[in-house]
């Protein structure tokens, strides 16, 4: 909740103040200001002005009635979103960095500052080693929260008394805090190891790494992939924010720890935050996520955040504030392949990340999970998926099997000495692979079921397999029955980056190996990769606003692959939609010259809120001392389409009237189905910072097309060495609400 108006300059005795304020508040309802410091949590006292506190339900509904309080909302758990990237995204060749890369142009990102909001970090890693690196930015005003603790954690060679007394100072990592307060109300553990900044997950170390990890040779995982490794802004310092920890009820990063982590940021003088967690979209004043992100973007720094791994179906995507960029995941033109041969000549390749124990050229019996069940195992639905496909074998079968490869269902003395087939689903693919090699199996095939068709990963399995599309993975169930006996994207699936050494590469007790670094999928994996490139446009551009860096991104991206094909979904048969992938797969260096950008202020966020029905404590939600109000009229559908993005929606339009909307900056559609003009057609600019205002009117031309469904094309500005392209997409739905 807000209370205070935010000072421009502070003291010390203005932020006790605040705090003080916070105590006499809360003391009003709770009856004293002693038992107010007993309830209250945090006081976001800098940029963010209100707490978290343990209050009752009837306390709440008095506190909310206050005219003072614009927000009171849950301590809600958010949780995390699970290099060749950089070749792939064309800021090097074959190790060859071209001078006109964005790397070099950007000196690599040199003293940008990125923040990561995760699990924190294991600093020993090489990903973060200070060798090369001069002293500490002065602008950085941020700590090391409990440097050189018993758990041997420390900022490298941070040392806050040598800024004090101004002595040189050089460090990659060159901050860290941690916290916990909002965690622990929820009924998170309490022991020892939460009084660290210390990586106890792996998830923090890999996408701080992926954003701004060092240049590091040799890298590997568990002995596999060797190569280089390396963040998208290598000499950018880096500074970790430990807000996520182990899952309770299956989520650990709590939003009182987050709106906390937000206000300390920004205090603490970082350029760009990096958060790879999501939760449900709710109303903007009650997601601490939303409120913490767009302080930041009030105050210049961009805020990167993953979409969610929930897929493309609508109302999937995280994250969704105007003032974030959200970013899904998507494939590279890399495969680690491994491959398989079956007795019949059929090679099978597929995703692998095991090494080869087994002879070459040598065969080994196959059977399914099915043919391997114990006694009395249950009967698995996947089989009887199957036998839909009129395949007398697993018919049979789905009466006394299980193609899982799930715990207690595999006989020993079936399995010993043998490959196993198993069916993807119902638990984690890393614990089918342990299964198998607890009964005895010499290598496994993991066979993708319908649902996930071609989506396949590199896991490091303990035992060799290979992980298959669904296609081959009916062939191999095929031969088994025959013989008796599968805003933005950027790079996330198969990311080797920096981990924690304190836990194993899969997250399983009984794995009892450690790896430096491992490789990971997951829109988690693909936001770093936008934050590293955001940290290099800053510090090649360090007068650009957020929005006008995320409109360069978006603005520059592209929608075919590398072979120059449409990109594809998940499927890999049908062509992806601005829904998988937004503006399309980033390109950095077209993205540090985009020729123009779509232009949006603090002020143009109040509008996007206002037409939201956000019209009462406008003013309130960013806390500033200027009176603004919503502009009359402002409510509806077609202000909403004004908002200066640079990408085109619209839910619902008339098969029958034309729409008209307003931005500020050739037409090209895919199909037939809408017409799109602009006025003008031309836009003329005199000097750099200019803004011009264009109309884009859309028309149906087939009504039947946009019923109920999307349908897709693009605006594009060119000048014949700059294109600027906005994804537009339409419908005309029954059922949508706009307000709500």
């Amino acid at each position: 909740m807000t209370i205070l108006n935010e000072l421009s300059r502070v003291t010390l005795a203005d932020l006790q103040g605040v705090v003080d304020s916070h105590h006499e508040f809360l003391g009003s309802f709770l009856g004293s200001k002693e038992k107010a410091k007993d309830a209250i949590l945090y006081s976001y006292k800098r940029h963010i002005n209100g707490f978290a506190a343990l209050l009752e339900d009837d306390q709440v509904e008095e506190i909310q009635r206050h005219p003072s309080v614009i927000s009171v909302f849950l301590n809600k758990a958010r949780k995390l979103h699970t290099t060749h990237s950089w070749e792939f995204m064309r800021l090097e060749k074959n190790g060859v960095v071209h001078p006109n890369s964005l790397w070099n142009k950007a000196e690599f990102g040199q003293d940008i500052i990125i923040a990561n909001l995760d699990t924190g970090v294991w600093p020993e890693s090489e990903s973060f080693n200070d060798e090369g690196f001069g002293p500490i930015p002065s602008r950085w005003k941020g700590i090391c929260q409990n440097d050189k603790t018993n758990d041997g954690f420390s900022c490298n060679k941070f040392d806050l008394l040598e800024r004090v007394l101004s002595y040189t100072s050089s460090a990659k990592l060159i901050g860290a805090r941690f916290f916990k307060k909002g965690y622990i109300a929820h009924g998170g553990d309490t022991t020892n190891s939460m009084n660290t900044l210390r990586d106890y997950d792996g998830h923090g170390s890999h996408t701080l790494s992926t954003a701004a990890g060092n240049i590091v040779y040799g890298a590997s995982v568990l002995g596999l992939v060797n190569g280089t490794a390396k963040g998208g802004s290598p000499k950018s310092r880096v500074a970790a924010y430990k807000v996520c920890w182990p899952p309770v009820d299956d989520a650990g990063c709590m939003n009182a720890d987050i709106l906390k982590a937000f206000d300390t940021t920004i205090h603490d003088g970082v350029d760009v935050i990096s958060i790879s967690v999501g939760g449900t979209p709710c109303d903007y004043l009650k997601d601490g996520l939303a409120i913490g992100s767009f302080h930041a973007v009030k105050n210049g720094i961009v805020i990167v955040a993953s979409a969610g791994n929930d897929g493309s179906k609508p109302g999937t995507v995280t994250n969704v504030a105007p003032w974030i960029i959200t970013v899904a995941a998507s494939t590279l033109d890399r495969k680690l392949q491994s491959s398989a041969g079956l007795q019949n000549g059929l090679i099978l390749t597929g995703a692998g990340l095991s090494k080869p124990t087994m002879p070459e050229k040598s065969f080994y019996p196959l059977i399914s999970a099915a043919q391997a069940k114990r006694a009395k195992a249950s009967v698995d639905d996947a089989i009887k998926e199957l036998s839909k496909q009129k395949r007398d074998f697993f018919l049979k079968q789905a009466k006394k099997g299980n193609l899982r490869c799930k715990k207690g269902t595999l006989d020993p003395k079936k399995v010993k000495g043998k490959i196993l087939g198993c069916l993807r689903g119902e638990i984690p693919l890393i614990e089918k692979g342990h299964h198998a090699a607890l009964a005895g199996a010499i290598g496994m095939i993991l066979c993708n079921n319908k649902p996930t068709g071609n989506e396949i990963y590199s896991i490091p399995h303990v035992l060799p397999a290979i992980h298959i599309n669904y296609t081959d993975g009916v062939r191999v169930f095929d031969y088994i029955a025959s013989s008796k006996s599968p805003d933005i994207t950027a790079p996330g699936v198969d990311i080797i980056a920096a981990y924690s050494e304190a836990v194993n590469p899969t997250e399983e007790d009984y794995d009892k190996r450690t790896s430096p670094y491992n490789m990971i999928s997951g829109t988690s994996m693909s936001c770093p990769h936008v934050a590293g490139v955001v940290g290099l446009l800053k510090s090649l551009h360090p007068d650009w606003s957020p929005a006008a860096i995320r409109s360069a991104i978006m603005t520059t991206a592209r929608t075919r692959d590398n072979t120059f094909k449409p990109m594809l979904d998940a499927t890999e048969k049908d062509k992806a939609t601005p829904f998988n992938y937004g503006a399309g797969h980033m390109r950095p260096n077209r993205a540090m010259d985009p020729g123009l950008v779509y232009a949006l202020t603090v002020k143009d966020y109040y509008d996007f809120l206002c037409t939201l029905g956000y019209n009462q404590n406008i003013t309130e939600f960013s806390e500033t001392e200027s009176s603004y109000h919503c502009p009359k009229h402002q409510q509806g559908l077609n202000n909403l389409l004004d908002f200066n993005y640079p990408s085109i929606t619209i839910p619902n339009i008339s098969p029958s009237s034309p729409i008209t909307i307003t931005h500020t900056l050739d037409v090209f559609v895919y199909h037939r189905i809408f017409s799109a003009s602009v006025n003008p057609r031309v836009l003329e600019f005199d000097h750099v910072g200019q803004e011009k205002s264009f109309n884009v009117t859309i028309k149906v031309l087939d009504a039947d097309a946009v019923k109920d469904t999307y349908v897709f094309g693009e605006l594009r500005w060119t000048d014949h060495v700059h294109y600027v392209r906005s994804p537009i997409a339409i419908a005309s739905m029954s059922d949508i609400s706009y307000m709500n």
